[in-house]
Formats: structure tokens, C-alpha cells, sequence
């Protein structure tokens, strides 16, 4: 990466502070099985997060080695002030992410006394550290991951950021206990054993992710958003409960504001704008991904409206397969005055990406949008090193139809008799969704059939938001699809820690997917898809501050007469016309159904044939082939149980065959 062409796209200057993107990996090891060569073997697994250079760091205790591995994407300076992994005082840290605050922090910690050699953020982690303890985490804006290591007191401190921006892996087994960005550093280092944890399977099959704290293998752990670890070294290496240091629950149980709609829609673009702001650098241009819709309409038009010089702006479309929202983005953009660029790829591009997918994606992952999200930061990645997107606008303003389906349908089901349901149900068990017309050419049409079956059994909010959720219940899962049955894994989807004097069905279902959904499914596929192509994503709506404030509004603000986010929408109108945005969701999603009958078919029954299945000893054979035969046999709306099985045995083929 030349740093004029950063110059140049952003305007930076020398004298702007150090920023650095990255993926982070090392171990503790009490048994002396770990060295230097494999701690550079384990931090060069993530040549791809970090291209622009890599650090490790040998610590050794009386009782343990650590090794501190750290790859480098320099956004703007590559000056070595800020090389890591790095030391101040008895404290050596290796870190992944952005404060965005961290001048405001560093100058109270001036006034407390300290003092800097550089301008990172790392090196104010390590003064905050020190002066706070783990307290230092509520004070920062950001997303982050890191581990820091008291060489004095032999004591080890983790962290990940509140939404889990960042990831955090680690394994803990016979005195082992490795850490990294993704998984695919664990497979270099040499005791780490590649067991599949049978119960992930299930619940991957189910969710399309391994939902955290969850892993697809045995002894190995997500740290979920909001929570850090904090042990010593002892003669064994005993790993505590991560501890919780922030919960979207504590803004849920408030009482709601009573305020207006005037003051609410005031104070929460001012909330917005400052979540902005603080992802720009030195005020200076960044790229944006703008998709046209509100979302993205919303952080651009913000981003833009007091400012000369113009955003450089970004869509990427697949036409051929539907994905086109770039005339929509488009108008916006001439509206708003950006720098935009329209990226169109094809349809054969996008399905030659599926082969990569399981490198970057190394635990099994079946959200489909992982193709486009992917070739929208390959494309975007050709001009720049930085983007802003819009994530988490849905969970935070109450985006998604499955709120509106709440909102419309969810007390008129629980009203009509139990028979009448289940008999619906059942005569939708024997009419395909191919056959019901005009239906089945809308988006997403075949899924959302096949969930209906669900929330007809079962009409609680509860069963509503798993339905929407699951692909499988846990009965049919050990009935049906595993040739062993699983234990049911714990999650936040069965969480009640929504207090009933604050309950709302629509609250209940936004805070259990900003909990799940949010970082198991679209923070990993953002970050495995910006970091594929060494791109930093920044997320203004995943500032905390903004969850914070929009989980204590009144309902009515969000989802208002029908209309989904209602006040991102009326702030957003007041910078763009409403004509310009207002057309229905069109989502990210591929057409998996149509793929699979076609470029994929022979794909399908090479990793799904019966002698492969019955070898691996996972699935029921005649589950498989039953789900093959139905689907090809004309029921489409089993194309996301079978692309989720496709994507398993990829990744299989990928991590426990090669």
C-alpha cells in the first residue's frame, strides 16, 4: 500500500495520527509447546487483515510463556510509534480496532500526569490501563479487541468492545490457551486439535451461525461483546467466566422518555452526528458505502451536509441477478453533491467468490449476503482503505420486516383458535411455495414461507422471534437431521433479562438480535469481508451512545402506523426528499434457490453425496438426500436449509480434510 495514494484519497497529512486495522493472535502455554516459529506462523494465518507489516513478542513466567502476535494495516502513517505489539511499564499489549476518543482520553490522562512517546491509541490503552484498570473500558468510543499483559504481576487482561465489532476467539485445553482474529491461526499452532463440537453443528444448522459464546470446535470460545476476561497465571491455567461490562438489557430497562417527537428526532441526529464524526479522521473525506437506502442515506447525508469538500461514495450492483440498487443510490448521491462511484459486477463473479468462502469464513457461516457484502469491499478496496457503513440501523431503529410482521400480525395469530393454525401449517407442509402465484417472484418469498409454518404452531413473541430465527427446531434437529443427537446449546435468543415492567414485543425482539443476530451473523460477515480485502469498516450506528439513547424511546418513534424506523426516516427526510428513498426493502439477498438448481447443482451432489455423508458420521444420510430430492423437486423454500448444509461440508472439506 503506497502511502501518497492514502494522501491523496483522504488528504491526509504526515502529522495526522497513527490508525491501524488489524488481526491479533498469540497463546499461553504453561508446557513449554510454543515458540517463536509458531507465533509467526499463527499471526501470518491473518496476512490478509494486516498486509503492511507484523510484530510478536516473547514473554516468559516462572510457570508459562506468552506469545503477543500482531498484523498491521496502517491506514495512515507507518511510522513505527506505533509497532505492536507494545509495551509501557510492566504492560505489554496486542490489539485489533479504533478509539475514536482516545485524544480526548489521552489529554485527561496528560492532566493525571502521564506522559506519551507517540500518537496511537494503543499507547493510550496502555496508560488508560494503568491508571483505571478495567474501568478504562467505559471510557472508550470504539470497537476493539486486545489482550494485555502485567509482566509484573503475571496477570493477563482481555477485552472485546460492546457490540463485538471486533472478533475474539480463543481455546483453552490442557494448559493451553490461544487467542486470535479468526480462527485459522488455532490450526497453526501444533496442540491445538480440530475437534467439531457436535452441539455447534446442530446450532449452526439452525441459526446459519455458531452463535456466541459458542464455537464450531470443542474448547474454543467467542468472547462475547461486552465482556473481558481477567486472570492470573497460575501453576494451572484456570480460565474464569467472562465478566460483563456492558449490556444492551441496562438501556432496555429504563423507563421510556417522555419527550416529543420533535425533540426525539433533534437529539437523535445530534446523538448520530457525533457517532459520525468521531469515525472520521482529522475531519478529513473517508469513503462511503451507499446503497441507496436509509440507512446509508442517512450516515452520508450527515457526513455531507456541512462540509465543501465532497464524500467519495461507493455502490456496487450484480444486475443480472437482481442486486441492483445503484440508480437509487445514485440519485441520492447527485442530490447530496458526493464524489460517487458505481461498481456493477456479474453474476459469474459473484459465484466464483463461493470457493473462498470458507478461507475467510472459517467457522461455518450461511448467511448468503456474505457474496455481495464480500465484492463490495473487493471493489471498493481498489480506491480506498477506509469505509463507513450503515450496519445496525435495523436493530437499533427497528428495521427489519420481522418487526413489522410483530407489529401487524403477531396478536391476530395469537387470537385465531389452535386448530386453525395447525391445520394452516399443515396444508402448507403439502403445497410447495413454487405454487402459490404472483407470491413466489417476491424477494425472499420461499424463506419467509417456510418460517410462516413455525409462527402458525406457535404465535409468542418468543416462538415468533425463533421462528424468524431457526431454520430447524431442536426436535427436529435430533429427529430428523443428526445421526447423533446434540444438546442444546444456551443463547441469548432464549434470553429474559428484558425486565416485564419494560417489556414490549418490539423491544423484546430488537434486544435479542442486537445480542445474536447483530454480531454472530453481520458483524463476522462485515468483518470477514472488509478484512478479506484489507479494508477498514467503521460503523457509526454501532456507537453505544446510539443504542443507548434509541432503546429508552417510546415505541411508536420507531416502528409508527406501519412505517419501520420512523424517526431515522423523518431525519433523513429532512436532508433528502422523501421520493428519492421511500420503495420497499430490497436486502442484500442472492438467488441461492436459482444457484443451486444450476451453477451449483453438480457443487451439491459432490459435497452431499451419500457415501460422504455417511463417511463423516454427522447427518443422517436419508435426511440429505430427502432435503436434495424435495428441493429439487420443486420445494424452493428448503434453498436455505440446503445452502446452509452446502456451506458446511465446503468448510468441512476446507478445515478438517485438508
Amino acid at each position: 500500500m503506497r502511502y501518497e495514494f492514502i494522501c491523496k484519497v483522504f488528504n491526509f497529512t504526515r502529522s495526522t495520527y497513527i490508525r491501524s486495522m488489524c488481526g491479533i493472535a498469540g497463546f499461553i502455554d504453561l508446557k513449554n509447546r510454543s515458540n517463536a516459529d509458531v507465533l509467526r506462523a499463527m499471526t501470518d494465518q491473518q496476512v490478509h487483515r494486516g498486509p503492511d507489516g507484523s510484530g510478536t513478542t516473547l514473554l516468559s513466567f516462572r510457570n508459562a510463556s506468552i506469545g503477543l502476535g500482531h498484523r498491521r494495516l496502517s491506514i495512515i502513517d507507518l511510522s513505527e510509534t506505533g509497532h505492536q505489539p507494545m509495551a509501557f511499564g510492566q504492560f505489554t499489549i496486542t490489539y485489533n480496532g479504533e478509539i475514536y476518543n482516545y485524544k480526548e482520553i489521552k489529554r485527561e490522562l496528560e492532566k493525571l500526569g502521564h506522559s506519551f512517546s507517540g500518537h496511537s491509541d494503543t499507547e493510550m490503552i496502555l496508560h488508560a490501563f494503568r491508571e483505571w484498570g478495567a474501568a478504562c473500558l467505559d471510557k472508550f468510543i470504539g470497537m476493539f479487541a486486545f489482550v494485555l499483559v502485567n509482566n509484573t504481576e503475571g496477570s493477563v487482561f482481555i477485552a472485546r468492545d460492546r457490540a463485538g465489532v471486533k472478533p475474539f476467539f480463543y481455546y483453552h485445553a490442557d494448559d493451553l490457551f490461544l487467542f486470535a482474529s479468526e480462527l485459522k491461526s488455532f490450526h497453526a499452532h501444533p496442540a491445538f486439535k480440530k475437534e467439531i463440537d457436535l452441539n455447534a453443528v446442530s446450532a449452526y444448522m439452525q441459526y446459519g451461525n455458531v452463535p456466541s459464546p459458542h464455537c464450531i470446535f470443542k474448547h474454543a470460545f467467542k468472547l462475547p461483546p461486552g465482556h473481558y476476561l481477567n486472570f492470573k497465571l497460575e501453576e494451572t491455567l484456570n480460565i474464569p467466566r467472562p465478566t460483563c461490562y456492558w449490556n444492551v438489557y441496562d438501556a432496555y430497562n429504563r423507563p421510556k422518555l417522555d419527550i416529543s417527537e420533535t425533540e426525539a428526532i433533534k437529539e437523535t441526529e445530534k446523538i448520530i452526528q457525533s457517532a459520525c464524526e468521531y469515525r472520521m479522521v482529522a475531519d478529513v473525506p473517508v469513503g462511503v458505502f451507499l446503497s441507496g437506502g436509509y440507512d446509508s442515506a442517512c450516515v452520508t447525508a450527515l457526513l455531507q451536509k456541512d462540509r465543501t469538500e465532497k464524500l467519495k461514495t461507493y455502490t456496487v450492483g450484480v444486475p443480472d441477478i437482481g442486486l441492483n440498487e445503484a440508480p437509487y443510490a445514485a440519485d441520492v448521491a447527485k442530490y447530496l453533491g458526493t464524489d460517487h462511484t458505481q461498481i456493477d459486477c456479474t453474476e459469474k463473479e459473484a459465484v466464483e467468490l463461493i470457493a473462498e468462502l470458507p478461507f475467510y469464513y472459517d467457522e461455518p457461516f450461511g448467511d448468503s449476503s456474505a457474496i455481495p457484502t464480500t465484492l463490495v469491499s473487493k471493489m471498493a478496496r481498489k480506491e480506498v482503505t477506509v469505509a463507513l457503513s450503515a450496519d445496525a440501523g435495523d436493530e437499533v431503529f427497528a428495521g427489519y420486516n420481522r418487526y413489522d410482521y410483530l407489529m401487524r400480525y403477531g396478536k391476530k395469530m395469537e387470537q385465531l383458535p389452535k386448530f386453525v393454525r395447525t391445520s394452516m401449517a399443515s396444508v402448507m407442509e403439502r403445497v410447495p411455495s413454487e405454487r402459490i402465484p404472483v407470491l413466489r417472484n417476491k424477494y425472499n418469498f420461499h424463506n419467509r414461507y417456510e418460517k410462516l409454518k413455525g409462527i402458525l404452531r406457535n404465535p409468542s413473541s418468543q416462538q415468533i422471534m425463533l421462528s424468524l430465527s431457526q431454520q430447524y427446531t431442536d426436535d427436529q434437529m435430533n429427529a430428523q437431521v443428526l445421526l447423533n443427537p446434540a444438546n442444546h446449546l444456551p443463547t441469548n435468543y432464549m434470553s429474559s433479562e428484558l425486565q416485564q415492567e419494560f417489556y414490549s414485543p418490539l423491544a423484546y425482539m430488537m434486544a435479542i438480535d442486537y445480542q445474536t443476530y447483530l454480531p454472530d451473523d453481520i458483524l463476522q460477515k462485515v468483518d470477514r469481508a472488509t478484512m478479506t480485502v484489507s479494508l477498514e469498516g467503521r460503523e457509526p450506528f454501532l456507537d453505544h451512545r446510539v443504542i443507548e439513547w434509541a432503546a429508552q424511546l417510546p415505541d411508536h418513534l420507531k416502528y409508527h402506523g406501519g412505517i419501520k424506523k420512523y424517526i431515522l426516516k423523518e431525519i433523513v427526510h429532512q436532508h433528502i426528499p422523501k421520493s428519492l428513498l421511500d420503495r420497499p426493502k430490497m436486502g442484500f439477498a442472492v438467488p441461492i434457490a436459482k444457484w443451486l438448481q444450476t451453477d451449483l447443482r453438480d457443487l451439491v451432489h459432490e459435497q452431499l453425496s451419500s457415501s460422504r455423508i455417511l463417511q463423516q458420521g454427522i447427518f443422517q444420510p436419508m435426511f440429505v438426500k430427502r432435503l436434495k430430492d424435495d428441493f429439487y423437486n420443486g420445494k424452493k423454500e428448503l434453498d436455505t436449509k440446503l445452502w446452509y448444509m452446502l456451506m458446511f461440508q465446503l468448510w468441512y472439506s476446507k478445515w478438517m480434510e485438508a
